[in-house]
């Protein structure tokens, strides 16, 4: 997927910079420092697990999860790439999942694990949602920690 965004920013005339597994390490922190700094850079591609921890992109408010992971707090990680000291902007996160791919079915596993999480530790979005749909958007929040 990412490839493939790649080749549609070129297309684009985008600046953007990359960081995947293939990344040279002493790299990685150059093109994350060249992304806060510039103003000229209009995305950062970042696979998930590559991402990790200890990253900071608060240049960044636009966040796009690609590759979605079965635990749904490896997606938050990626998500709080954004949400550091120092972010003065809203963030905004979007996920593209195509209707009955794989992921799609992550998405629903990660689901079961957060309405799991909820049942284990007692907390009750039932009252806070009046529909299924508002239910996983409660339970998302939460799991992101978001409200």
């Amino acid at each position: 997927m990412m490839d493939i965004l790649e080749v549609y920013l070129r297309l684009r005339g985008h600046e953007y910079c990359r960081l995947d597994g293939s990344t040279p390490v002493m790299e990685r922190q150059e093109r994350i420092n060249a992304f806060n700094a510039s103003n000229d850079l209009f995305v950062f591609l970042l696979s998930t697990k590559a991402g990790g921890m200890g990253i900071n992109l608060t240049a960044a408010n636009h966040i796009i999860l690609h590759d979605i992971d079965f635990n749904p707090y490896n997606d938050k990680q990626a998500e709080d790439r954004c949400h550091r000291m120092g972010q003065k902007k809203e963030v905004f996160v979007v996920r593209l999942i195509s209707a009955g791919s794989v992921e799609e079915g992550m998405l629903s596993v990660a689901r079961k694990k957060l309405e799991l999480e909820k049942e284990v530790t007692g907390a009750n979005c039932a009252e806070d949602a009046e529909s299924e749909s508002q239910i996983v958007e409660v339970l998302l929040k939460r799991a992101l920690s978001l409200e």
